[in-house]
């Protein structure tokens, strides 16, 4: 049996994405920026998705531009407003995807002031702790906290640091790469300076992605070059990958309710099962639907002395899961985010995470393979 349950590293292809992505591959192959019939037919192909995640968002379509992934977006975003809106000081936490983390270190070497907010043991953002930092701060200042974890899946409440960072007059980048498209998101509302999306972690392609730029603040293009995405991003744009990623945001959008309340269900009945068959688990970030990333879950495994194999035997057993963030899985250095929040370093974590597509029996055949690996652990558990 096969079982795909790495959706936090990338999602499958949406048989509905594919279909409106092959005439891009094929008959409608022309340059957006040329002006004859092929050029405007591909330019369309753009200016619909534009608007598709510009509706989504309750936003201008004037502040969307498309990128090649969230990775891209987020160092547009981090670096642009150092270099460009005079940025001083960055808000930040140690569990942020390394995409941010890295951007901002680079421009702390340039002389920016770092500071990052303290988190509970379930990576929860102190919020008490931010507003002191916004308090006390005389700089020009942008937070950049990511929306839910990639790892570990806790979420954070955007009304309210969008509301602490208007009361201290500071700039808001949340890293939203995790939750476009499974939680709604009104700009309107809930006031976000800059924010990022990438269409392969909501069943479309890889490759493509977007950011969001409110129309008050105004960053330079990180690429220099030829005028397209209104001179903010050089390139001949991905059109077969901007119409994907436009498809599956309205597929996403448009059946939003359902499939949480389905992979929900999934994630609740797979944390039961666990706890019925491999006494000694424990669970790391928040589990619970309110706090957390409904399709993303953290699991710490009882010790054992195979338990770094476990990945490996799971792959044999054609179980598809993660380690952590599926960007340093190749990696010999543990994770960041178990290890900021102080998770128990002596037990194997692996990340769960589901979609629209998981069932039930994948979920019994990937605890039954668990539970038989950790068998005599469990027994010992028991007994004691």
């Amino acid at each position: 049996m096969k079982v795909y349950l790495d959706n936090a590293a990338t999602t499958r292809l949406d048989p509905a994405v594919l279909e409106e992505m092959l005439p891009y591959l094929t008959e409608h192959y022309g340059n957006p920026s040329s002006i004859h019939s092929y050029g405007r037919k591909a330019k369309s192909a753009i200016e619909k998705t534009r608007k598709v995640v510009a509706k989504y968002l309750n936003a201008s379509t004037s502040e969307i531009f498309f990128t090649g992934s969230g990775t891209e977006a987020s160092n547009m975003i981090i670096k642009g407003a150092v270099k460009d809106m005079g940025i001083e000081r960055i808000i930040s936490s140690p569990i942020e995807h390394h995409c941010v983390l890295h951007s901002v270190e680079t421009v702390e070497k340039g002389g920016v002031k770092i500071d990052h907010v303290k988190l509970d043991s379930e990576g929860h953002v102190d919020y008490n702790h931010l507003e002191e930092l916004l308090k006390g701060s005389v700089s020009k200042t942008l937070v950049s906290l990511m929306h839910a974890n990639n790892e570990i899946g806790t979420l954070l409440n955007l009304q309210l640091v969008s509301g602490l960072c208007q009361t201290y007059g500071a700039f808001f980048h949340s890293d939203t790469v995790q939750t476009i498209g499974y939680f709604p998101l009104d700009l309107q509302q809930t006031k976000i300076h800059f924010l990022s999306g990438s269409a392969h972690k909501f069943h479309g392609p890889k490759g493509v992605g977007f950011v969001y730029i409110n129309s008050e603040v105004n960053i330079k293009p990180l690429l220099d070059g030829g005028a397209q995405e209104r001179n903010m991003r050089a390139g001949t744009e991905n059109v077969f990958g901007i119409a994907g990623l436009g498809k599956a945001l309205e597929l996403s959008v448009e059946k939003m309710t359902d499939n949480r309340a389905y992979i929900s269900e999934l994630k609740r009945y797979m944390v039961e099962q666990l706890k019925s068959q491999l006494p000694g688990v424990k669970f790391n970030g928040d589990t619970t639907e309110e706090g957390s990333n409904y399709k993303v879950l953290s699991v710490s495994l009882p010790p054992n002395k195979n338990a770094e194999l476990t990945l490996f035997n799971l792959d044999i057993a054609g179980i598809a899961a993660s380690g952590g963030s599926a960007c340093t899985s190749g990696s010999e250095k543990g994770s960041h985010v178990l290890e900021a929040i102080n998770a128990d370093p002596g037990r194997k974590a692996i990340r769960f995470s589901f979609s629209k597509f998981n069932t039930r029996s994948e979920i019994d055949y990937a605890v039954g393979v668990l539970a038989k690996m950790f068998a005599p652990v469990a027994e010992k558990a028991s007994a004691d």
